[in-house]
């Protein structure tokens, strides 16, 4: 078994797919804000979930091969109603159309992954991506496939900008603005696609619009605009990154959120900085915001505190309600005299989604009674033996760490092997090369579970 791995060492992987993001993206996002479509990139990349999630319906793993085409085929036809709703008088703005897809496209997302197993995890992944486990080959296709965009658009950047800047001079310049708008949005979406994978939506969204908007307050000469958006995309990206490892937060949603801080207060700055005249004025302004956010903040929490300790306001008394209480405290008592306390649990437990499950036992203590509901968990329900192995894991009983590695060798689901992959990750600090999204027999992976086998035995 190898040693500790290092910070530097486990972000290394997240950084560099970062750094590619943000070169294709802070580019892409400078012709959106010309565009003023600014919602095209969460509607393009919901619509390459949505691919993925029907993919998901089938079987596809969600990074597998098919679920990839998928995705690019619902991208393109995607890309396809986009450049045929931009008209030359359009009555309704394209936004308008833009927010109608995005909406269509979560919504049967939403339909068809409850029909789904393990629909709610693979939801979560859809919106805060797998940046953590990144392999190092789809760094390297991201880099190419993002390379192969930018040398598209650098080939034919006039037309790409003429279009973006004055689609009405571009059309009276002779060009096909129907047929680049397309080009355009196919290759955009063939990004979308590639980054929705390991980012997420969130994450790619705002790779897309944070960079541009920061240049754009700068400066509206397109170089410097660039340089302004991969320079603070690197260094967003590091000081994000470096925060989700320290705090032990998903380092997706953790990189949007210090994005959105840094955003604020570069704008604040800029307000208040921009103009000599108006700046002790202005710096007034900034001050008695912030105050009031704070004061608004505070009278909040205080308000959630005082009321959550009377049940007039925290609970929902409906009609029958005593009644159903008496009937159910009757059954309950013939119940528990007929059965163990870990069979209860597992009779709790059978009832709720993975979450759930998983915060249910975080209120249970004790060692033996979640030992005893383990043995009674059924063998092939894999979200009940998971929680129940991460939360004997988090109280340092040997009998976790197994059962996780059981799920890695038996459980079909890739979602739920990734799960387990990452506490036995983080209480190993090696991963023995098991490839949570391939099957458990394949590739390296049999090796890899005689490693965390071995590992069990010396430890």
């Amino acid at each position: 078994m190898s040693g500790q791995v290092t910070p530097l060492e486990i972000m290394a992987l997240p950084f560099a797919e970062c750094l590619v993001l943000v070169g294709i993206h802070s580019y892409l996002g400078l012709h959106v804000l010309r565009r003023k479509v600014i919602f095209v990139d969460l509607a393009l990349a919901q619509v390459a979930a949505l691919g993925t999630t029907v993919a998901f319906l089938f079987g596809f793993d969600p990074l597998s091969k098919g679920a990839y085409l998928f995705s690019l085929l619902f991208t393109f036809l995607g890309a396809a109603v986009f450049a045929l709703t931009r008209l030359r008088r359009d009555r309704i703005p394209q936004e308008a159309v833009i927010g109608l897809v995005y909406a269509q496209a979560s919504a049967l997302g939403i339909l068809i992954v409850a029909r789904a197993p393990h629909g709610a995890e693979h939801i979560a992944q859809i919106l805060t991506g797998v940046l953590f486990y990144v392999k190092p080959h789809e760094v390297l296709a991201a880099a190419v496939v993002y390379a192969f965009v930018g040398l598209f658009h650098y080939v034919f950047r006039h037309q790409f900008l003429a279009i973006s800047e004055d689609p009405e001079r571009a059309r009276a310049s002779g060009l096909n603005v129907r047929w680049w708008d397309f080009l355009f949005y196919m290759s955009f979406g063939l990004v979308i696609t590639h980054s929705v994978r390991t980012a997420g939506v969130l994450l790619v969204f705002v790779f897309l619009v944070v960079p541009a908007i920061l240049a754009t307050l700068v400066t509206s000469n397109l170089r410097y605009q660039l340089l302004i958006g991969w320079t603070t995309g690197f260094l967003v990206a590091a000081g994000g990154l470096g925060l989700s490892y320290w705090s032990d937060s998903a380092p997706g949603p953790t990189v949007v959120t210090f994005y959105g801080a840094i955003l604020l207060v570069a704008a604040l700055g800029i307000y208040v900085f921009r103009s000599d005249p108006r700046r002790f004025r202005r710096t007034a302004n900034v001050i008695a915001g912030l105050t009031i956010t704070a004061v608004i903040a505070l009278a909040l929490w205080g308000m959630g505190t005082w009321l959550s300790r009377y049940p007039f306001w925290t609970q929902v008394e409906h009609a029958g309600h005593h009644l159903a209480a008496a009937e159910s405290e009757t059954t309950a008592q013939a119940v528990s005299a007929a059965s163990s306390p870990a069979a209860e649990l597992v009779d709790a437990l059978s009832t709720l989604d993975i979450e759930a499950k998983k915060t249910r036992l975080q209120a249970v203590s004790d060692q033996a009674l979640l030992e005893a509901a383990l043995r009674r968990a059924p063998g092939t329900d894999y979200e009940m033996r998971l929680a129940l192995g991460l939360r004997l894991t988090a109280l340092d009983r040997a009998s976790g760490p197994a059962t996780l590695v059981d799920i890695l060798e038996h459980a079909d689901s890739p979602l739920i092997r990734d799960e387990a992959l990452r506490a036995l990750e983080a209480r190993s600090g090696d991963d023995f090369g098991y490839d949570p999204w391939s099957a458990p027999d394949a590739g390296d992976n049999p090796k890899a579970i005689e490693a965390w086998k071995k590992w069990l035995s010396n430890g």
